[in-house]
C-alpha cells in the first residue's frame, strides 16, 4: 500500500471519506453446512453446553480462560446470568447440526462499530466439537459475518502467550501476529502476558477462498482426513498480501 502525505508533507493514513461505522452483533444469526451460531440464551443452551463442557474431564480446556471449570450446573448457570448477558461481550452458540444441540461458545468483544475494530474471545468449544470441522466451520461464520455482512475493518484474536494451541489456532485461521503485551492483566491469581493477532477486511477475500476450499467435502477422505491443511491454504493465500503491504 502506497504511502500518503498531507499538504505539509507528512505521511498520513489513508482516506476513509465514506466510512459510515458497523452495525452492533447483537442479535445476529449464523448459519453454515455443520453448524449454527445464534446468540447465547441461558434457558436454551446452558444444560446442553454444560453436559459438552463436562466431557472434558479434567478441566484442561478452562486453564486459560478467567473463569471455570464449573463443579455444577447451577454455578455455570450463575456465572452466565452474570457474564454472558450484556451487548460486550455479545455471547453466541454454536449448535451441532448433527443433533442440534450446543456444544460451544465464543463472542464478540471489545466492540469498536465507529471505527470498526472487533475482538472474538470467549472461546470454549467442548471436546465433541475439537479436532473437527465443526470448530473450523464456527470461527468462519463469526469472521465472514465481521467482514462481509457488517464491514469492519479489523478483526482481532488475544489469547495468554503461554496458550501455545490458542497461538497455533489464531495463525491457522488467517490471523497475524502482531505482538505481545507484557503483564497485560492478572486472572486466576497469576500474570498473563497477552499475545495480540488480527486479520483485515482487505485479507478477507483471500482467507475467506482458504477457509471454503478447506471445508469443502471435497477436502476430506472417508474416515473424514484432511487432504490440505488450512494453516498451508492460508499461508499461501495471505503471505503475498502481506509482503507486498509491509
Amino acid at each position: 500500500m502506497s504511502q500518503r502525505s498531507n499538504d505539509l508533507g507528512q505521511p498520513i493514513g489513508f482516506p476513509l471519506d465514506d466510512w459510515n461505522g458497523c452495525p452492533h452483533p447483537r442479535g445476529a444469526e449464523m448459519q453454515g453446512r455443520l453448524c449454527r451460531l445464534e446468540p447465547l440464551d441461558i434457558e436454551r443452551h446452558a444444560s446442553e453446553l454444560f453436559a459438552a463442557f463436562a466431557e472434558d474431564v479434567d478441566g484442561r480446556d478452562w486453564t486459560y480462560l478467567p473463569y471455570g471449570p464449573f463443579a455444577s450446573e447451577e454455578d455455570f448457570r450463575t456465572w452466565m446470568f452474570a457474564s454472558c448477558l450484556s451487548d460486550d461481550p455479545c455471547f453466541f452458540a454454536v449448535v451441532d447440526a448433527r443433533n442440534d444441540r450446543a456444544v460451544g461458545m465464543a463472542s464478540y468483544l471489545r466492540i469498536e462499530p465507529g471505527v470498526g475494530v472487533i475482538e472474538v474471545g470467549h472461546i470454549h468449544f467442548s471436546p465433541p466439537m475439537q479436532r473437527r470441522p465443526i470448530s473450523t466451520e464456527a470461527m468462519y461464520l463469526m469472521m465472514r459475518q465481521v467482514f462481509e455482512v457488517w464491514g469492519y475493518r479489523r478483526y482481532e484474536w488475544k489469547c495468554d502467550a503461554l496458550n501455545a494451541p490458542s497461538c497455533a489456532a489464531a495463525e491457522r485461521l488467517g490471523f497475524l501476529f502482531e505482538g505481545i503485551f507484557r503483564q497485560a492483566t492478572i486472572y486466576k491469581q497469576r500474570n498473563r502476558d497477552t499475545a495480540w493477532y488480527s486479520i483485515l477486511d482487505r485479507e478477507w477475500p483471500r482467507a475467506q477462498a482458504a477457509f471454503e476450499a478447506w471445508l469443502d467435502p471435497s477436502n476430506f477422505d472417508a474416515d473424514g482426513n484432511q487432504r490440505a491443511s488450512l494453516a498451508a491454504g492460508m499461508l499461501a493465500a495471505l503471505a503475498p498480501l502481506r509482503q507486498a503491504s509491509s
